[in-house]
């Protein structure tokens, strides 16, 4: 029979195909139900409340041992990072997988962050009991990509859940060079670059 030429890939199909960014491993457990928008909190203790209540509804998590665990972590030091920006997390007994939340403020409450500043944007990052140096990168790349000014500044747009998860998914385009490797693939917990990035991190209790 006679052969049919094929047709050339064209760019915008390579571009696609080639060079889409990947995947963070911090949007791949952030689903849009785990992220809430402008709560009024007040402090960081009815913050907890609204996280516990949030991870029992949408997971079946008991809401008590998810605001004890929580509470727990900052007995032993402030997960706040500074820039507005708190990371709170804790281990979970019966807990399968690392499971995160996003939850943005209405108005900053007081954390007793480094550089004093009260909080706005808050991670929750949720891991099993037994934690992995799995756990451990995810706070990493948590830290990695709030050290960046533009995604920051980037999560006080979207007015509902679906958009600002996509700024989570997309992250990784403009993260520094070299960065988005990094974050997507597993890294070697005996690179030097991991162990100076994990030692800026308070680990997990």
């Amino acid at each position: 029979g006679r052969r049919t030429a094929r047709s050339a890939p064209t760019i915008a199909t390579i571009r696609a195909t080639t060079f889409q960014p990947p995947m963070s491993q911090i949007a791949l457990l952030l689903p849009t139900g785990n992220i809430l928008l402008d709560l009024d909190a007040g402090s960081k203790s009815r913050l907890f409340d609204a996280v516990g209540a949030l991870f029992e509804a949408n997971h079946g998590l008991s809401r008590q041992v998810v605001v004890n665990s929580l509470q727990a972590r900052e007995k032993l030091g402030s997960t706040g990072l500074g820039q507005g920006i708190a990371i709170p997390h804790g281990r979970i007994r019966g807990l399968r997988e690392a499971q995160g939340a996003f939850i943005r403020l209405k108005s900053p409450i007081p954390f007793d962050a480094p550089d004093g500043k009260p909080v706005a944007q808050v991670f929750i990052l949720l891991v099993p009991e037994q934690a992995t140096e799995q756990h451990l990168q995810l706070l990493s790349e948590l830290a990695q990509m709030f050290s960046e000014a533009r995604f920051r500044d980037s999560l006080a747009g979207p007015t509902d859940a679906a958009g600002l998860r996509a700024l989570f998914e997309r992250w990784l385009e403009w993260a520094p060079r070299g960065v988005a490797a990094c974050s997507s693939r597993p890294r070697s917990s005996s690179t030097t670059s991991q162990g100076r990035r994990t030692r800026s991190l308070r680990h997990l209790p």
